[in-house]
């Protein structure tokens, strides 16, 4: 398998190079790892000493946040590396102020896995959720550097859980300790008894938790919601605004707002959901000196905004489970206390599981769900309220993750 796994990673890396020619997100990831190594050789020295954590994309980044602004509290004369495999995570965070370098994380080959680590030489690393790449890791073991990760979740058919894998179940061994979002996970690793296991729960939890201390004030949003109910629709797919769509187009009321905050924010597909409305529309790039107070419809055609427009919200409609894309984060909405709908496809996310079976969260299966849903929630105030906050007694009843991670790091 280890000689399977060598030949594969330098086929990958060189199919990359292929497909980059014609994929704008892919030629970011393979230009970006290009300069990873001369970047960490400009700004760290061999005399340095560093942290190094690595996320696989966005989500992951924000869910390790909570323990990577701890650490930076605990290590304020260390350097942190912050590496990414993915563009979507490198292309918005690589300007943050958790790290002091940010990269791409190289293709995990043996010879980028003695150089990334000769030149970074952590004295502690965090990897969250996942992103396993067994030579990193291994030789992170060899060199007996300390390594944790976090907010684990795992599946019994992962590779790591079969009888004839060696090579790659071997990477979790690199760990010093392992923190789960759940039980079965922990279970799953005393299976191939792998012991050092905590039960912590989902980082993620915390994260959003800290939002309620964060200024939410966005003043266009309160001219534009104009003390009225509002319904705030978070990383939506076309699939998605079809749904809501049809429902802003039927509704016969002029006192109740949409804020929609689209996954894609492409020219194209935001003018077409724009011109789909019949409603008075508006979008983000156009409110310079718009009465925005007259307008019913709001499009935010710009990212790193949807976590503050929530706390505005009076119902919640988070896209990506009408499509197969995948349910994206309804943990943002949940602690400011409002209801929640998405669609039908949420078998794999646990937050939502328990959600809708807590009666905070709605899932619809078509237009005329959805209908009846909002309906519901816009006429009555109780079952706002009512659902809301089960919802954030939820996000409370799941906060604490880092307190048990920081507690094991400090000792």
């Amino acid at each position: 398998m280890k000689t399977i796994y060598n030949i594969g990673i330098h086929i990958i890396g060189f199919v990359l190079k292929i497909i980059s020619v014609f994929n704008h997100k892919i030629r970011l990831g393979v230009l970006g790892r290009k300069g990873t190594f001369e970047t960490l050789k400009k700004n760290i020295s061999q005399n340095d000493k560093t942290l190094w954590f690595h996320c696989a994309s966005l989500g992951e980044y924000e869910q390790g946040l909570p323990v990577f602004k701890e650490l930076r509290k605990d290590y304020p004369k260390h350097k942190i590396v912050l590496s990414f495999f993915s563009p979507s995570g490198y292309e918005i965070r690589k300007n943050t102020d958790i790290a002091d370098v940010v990269v791409y994380l190289p293709i995990d080959t043996k010879a980028n896995a003695k150089k990334f680590l000769d030149l970074v030489h952590p004295e502690l690393t965090i990897f969250v959720k996942y992103d396993i790449w067994p030579n990193l890791l291994i030789e992170l073991k060899k060199r007996q550097l300390r390594a944790i990760l976090i907010s684990a979740l795992f599946r019994d058919n992962q590779i790591y859980f079969k009888s004839y894998d060696c090579f790659i179940k071997n990477a979790l061994f690199a760990f010093q300790h392992i923190f789960t979002q759940d039980s079965n996970s922990k279970s799953l690793l005393n299976k191939i008894n792998y012991n050092q296991v905590t039960v912590s729960g989902d980082t993620r939890f915390d994260r959003v938790f800290n939002q309620l201390e964060q200024n939410n004030t966005l003043d266009f949003i309160e001219t534009f919601k104009n003390d009225k109910l509002c319904i705030v629709a978070g990383s939506t797919w076309p699939e998605d605004e079809a749904y809501l769509v049809h429902f802003i187009n039927q509704l016969q009321s002029n006192e109740v707002k949409f804020i929609i905050a689209p996954h894609n924010i492409k020219d194209a597909q935001i003018k077409k959901l724009k011109q789909s409305i019949n409603k008075k529309t508006i979008l983000f790039s156009e409110i310079k000196n718009a009465s925005l107070e007259d307008f019913q419809v709001i499009i935010i055609d710009t990212i790193g905004l949807l976590s503050k427009i929530y706390s505005y919200g009076d119902i919640a409609y988070v896209g990506g489970a009408v499509g197969k894309t995948g349910l994206h984060n309804t943990l943002e909405p949940a602690v400011f206390g409002i209801p929640i709908v998405i669609g039908e496809n949420f078998k794999h996310f646990p937050e939502a599981i328990h959600m809708t079976k807590n009666n905070g969260m709605f899932s619809i299966q078509n237009t005329d769900n959805l209908k009846v849903i909002l309906n519901l929630l816009i006429k009555s105030k109780v079952k706002r309220k009512e659902s809301g906050q089960k919802n954030l007694n939820y996000i409370k009843k799941n906060t604490g993750s880092v307190i048990q991670i920081m507690s094991f790091i400090r000792t």
